[in-house]
């Protein structure tokens, strides 16, 4: 039973790292410049093109970030006015972002790492810092997916990535 499982194991590791292997072909081919963005690699860049679909049905990048859940929402009591971040949007773009984020916050240095702590150094909570960060970075992958549909890439590379980050495959 133990061999069968070491099998089944290394059989599902060769199925990750072809899938992996697609994944960076495809993005590869497509020519994004969302690798571009410190913290975004293949994989973080094919769910964030798969997801986010034609990115110029969005009339602002506000409206993308309302799509992915990095636009904060009101929630004052009282006289206190704070914002939480929305569990509405694309789960799966805002995790995209937030992984984007840690990345950026894991080292020193970065762009988002200067950001979050500058947003720290002026008062806001670490939680209210990563938020805001997440939502700096939604805006630069906006502002990426917008260059990239100018500057033409190709609508059969998005289904394509679409396929390697949904299809049956890990």
């Amino acid at each position: 039973m133990a061999l069968e499982l070491l099998d089944d194991l290394r059989r599902l590791d060769a199925q990750l790292k072809e899938s992996h292997r697609r994944i960076r072909v495809a993005i590869k081919a497509s020519g994004t410049s969302l690798t571009e963005i410190y913290g975004v690699g293949p994989i973080i860049a094919a769910t964030l093109i798969g997801y986010s679909g034609d990115v110029t049905r969005f009339a602002s990048r506000d409206t993308y970030a309302s799509y992915n859940g990095t636009a904060p929402i009101e929630f004052s009591s009282g006289g206190r006015i704070v914002h939480r971040v929305s569990t509405r949007g694309s789960r799966k773009l805002n995790h995209g972002i937030h992984m984007a984020a840690v990345t950026q916050l894991r080292n020193p240095g970065t762009p988002g790492r200067i950001y979050f702590e500058r947003k720290v150094a002026e008062g806001k909570t670490k939680k209210e810092a990563l938020r805001s960060l997440k939502r700096h970075l939604s805006n630069a992958v906006y502002r990426q997916l917008l260059l990239d549909a100018q500057k033409g890439v190709r609508e059969d590379t998005r289904e394509r990535l679409v396929a390697c980050v949904t299809g049956p495959t890990p």
